[in-house]
């Protein structure tokens, strides 16, 4: 495992070079070595390196700019800063600037494989979860919640997967209706047979038949070739019936009929074709208004709903903010080829804070969006849109109060740091992290403005 980890040791002793890179190769490491910070950067350009050691004092280019520029261009890669006993304070503040430890040069070397081992167990894991990560789907990380009314959804979800009962999903669009259908049929008798979705909504009118019920050769002009329709292709499995709020008035009751007597017909045929089709519909769309004004069935809507089920939205159940912002960072990173190593504490907030209306679409779309503007592995507020930084500001800012500038400074800082409280569930360390502060400065606020973060709810 360790032969697949790269390390480039930069530093202008040739001896030491030997020496560090010599006692690497021992334990299984490729190493390479060379005198400058320009030369490091040439030969990570050429080659892929995972790890580098990096003297801070060094001809031309010298350790400190080299850690500055490897964060920016290269911020996948760990960095091990190798110091003199007498500049310590200098390889702390090369961790500020992004190497992951320091050693100094004076230590027994077993000290510094000791930190390397760590680094390269690290990297391993994180190829592990990336291994892992491509094998996820977006349904996985859907079906994991702590959220109580979700958790009954997903559990009447197995109590009916094995039945033959026709499902009604509800829910905002983006909420994971198709998730859910997904999951029904996965966890039923019916999971080695075809799950078919279709979107009643993408198909106007004079195609939807065909392409539920299919059609003969030469049923009409262009129809050149038979085509099996979606019913027949879900025989034995589930049809999924996604925006069926709208299907066109004139297709729903040959809808109906089909669900009735469990049979069809091709466009042009004459011979009834059996079926065994469990059907799962959804739709973001209040079918009893629908009702009302005259576009929806409502003998049609008696014959899908036997169980109707309502996704709240992301807004309802903010405890799985968290699991789904990692989730969708992740794996937006993976496909984008970069790596994020920091992310604004206010645009955390943000992210925990925002109503989504578009829901988990909406969430994703929007990591996405980051990920894509970050610049150096580093998410700041500058990476979001204004419409966002705006409905954000009208539900976080705290209303208008008077008072001094000091007063209302303080005023808003109090309430932020509830709300980050709230988002990392009481969690000091993690509400430090979100806010860009230390474990300790918070406590100091949490004492000046008399919060209790056992409290904060």
């Amino acid at each position: 495992m360790k032969t697949g980890y790269r390390i480039l040791i930069v530093d202008d002793e040739p001896e030491y070079q030997k020496v560090v890179s010599m006692i690497l190769k021992r334990r299984g490491y490729h190493t390479a070595a060379c005198s400058n910070g320009l030369e490091a950067l040439q030969q990570i350009e050429e080659n892929e390196v995972h790890l580098v050691i990096t003297d801070l004092r060094m001809p031309g280019m010298d350790g400190e700019e080299l850690i500055r520029r490897l964060a920016v261009e290269h911020g996948e890669i760990d960095i091990i800063v190798m110091t003199a006993y007498g500049s310590i304070e200098s390889a702390v503040d090369a961790i500020k600037y992004g190497a992951k430890d320091y050693f100094v040069k004076s230590s027994d070397l077993e000290e510094l494989l000791t930190k390397v081992e760590r680094l390269a167990k690290l990297k391993r894991l994180a190829e592990k979860s990336d291994i892992l990560l491509r094998h996820q789907s977006g349904e996985d990380v859907f079906l994991q919640s702590k959220n109580d009314r979700y958790l009954r959804l997903l559990d009447l979800c197995d109590k009916t997967a094995d039945t033959n009962i026709n499902v009604l999903l509800l829910g905002e669009s983006g909420v994971g209706k198709e998730v859910f259908a997904h999951y029904i049929h996965n966890r039923g008798t019916r999971r080695g047979e075809p799950f078919v979705p279709i979107n009643c909504q993408a198909f106007p009118e004079g195609v939807i038949e065909s392409e539920l019920f299919g059609h003969e050769k030469g049923a009409f002009t262009g129809a050149v070739t038979k085509r099996v329709g979606k019913f027949e292709e879900a025989n034995f499995g589930t049809l999924f019936l996604d925006e069926i709020g709208d299907l066109p008035i004139s297709m729903q009751g040959k809808l109906l009929r089909a669900l009735e007597t469990r049979r069809i017909e091709r466009i042009g045929g004459n011979k009834s074709i059996d079926l065994d089709v469990r059907l799962i519909s959804a739709t973001n769309k209040s079918l009893e208004q629908e009702i009302a004004a005259g576009r929806f069935r409502e003998d049609l809507l008696y014959r899908i709903n036997t169980l109707t089920m309502v996704i709240p939205p992301i807004r309802q159940r903010k405890e799985d903010l968290a699991g789904l912002i990692e989730f969708f960072l992740r794996k937006t990173e993976m496909e984008q080829k970069k790596k994020i190593t920091y992310i604004d504490g206010q645009v955390m907030a943000m992210l925990l804070d925002y109503d989504y209306p578009g829901n988990v679409r909406e969430l994703k779309n929007m990591i996405e969006r980051m990920v894509a503007l970050s610049d150096g592995g580093r998410i700041t507020i500058d990476d979001f849109q204004q419409p966002l930084c705006r409905a954000y500001a009208e539900a976080a800012l705290p209303p208008a109060q008077g008072g001094t500038l000091k007063e209302a400074r303080a005023d808003f800082e109090k309430h932020y740091i509830k709300k980050a409280l709230k988002a990392a569930e009481g969690n000091v360390t993690r509400c430090a992290a979100m806010l860009g502060i230390t474990a300790r400065q918070l406590w100091n606020k949490l004492g000046e403005y008399a919060i209790d973060p056992k409290t904060v709810k």
